[in-house]
């Protein structure tokens, strides 16, 4: 009896398998940068659509970034996903942040952004 073919071939077609367990882990923080970007998504689309009582430049700049980095995010997350189960599966050690530091970084600078603006409001 043949195995069915996993997808994507290219991360379980090398190594040997590993714990469940760790996969099960690497998986489930897959899951939440996928809930993360919903996040990012409902804020961009929020921070532009509510009024805020902030200018209207600083409400759309906000919005287009955390816009911006929820279409990325998927894209990093499952980059990150896979590298981790390659990793996993040649008993390597685990990637470093790479993308997901550029995404922290970011919200970071949103965070940045609407404290200056409360601030200068205030």
């Amino acid at each position: 009896m043949s195995t069915p073919k996993r997808w994507p071939a290219a991360v379980y077609g090398e190594g040997e398998e590993p714990d469940y367990r760790f996969s099960l882990a690497n998986e489930r923080t897959f899951l939440a940068w996928l809930r993360t970007t919903l996040a990012l998504i409902a804020a961009g689309v929020a921070v532009s659509v509510l009024e805020l009582g902030v200018p209207e430049d600083i409400a759309r700049g906000l919005a287009a970034l955390l816009l911006a980095l929820g279409v990325i995010s998927p894209a990093a997350a499952f980059l990150r996903w896979a590298s981790t189960e390659r990793a996993l599966r040649h008993d390597a050690p685990l990637p470093s942040m790479g993308g997901l530091a550029v995404a922290l970084t970011g919200v970071v600078l949103v965070a940045a952004a609407v404290i200056a603006v409360v601030v200068v409001r205030a």
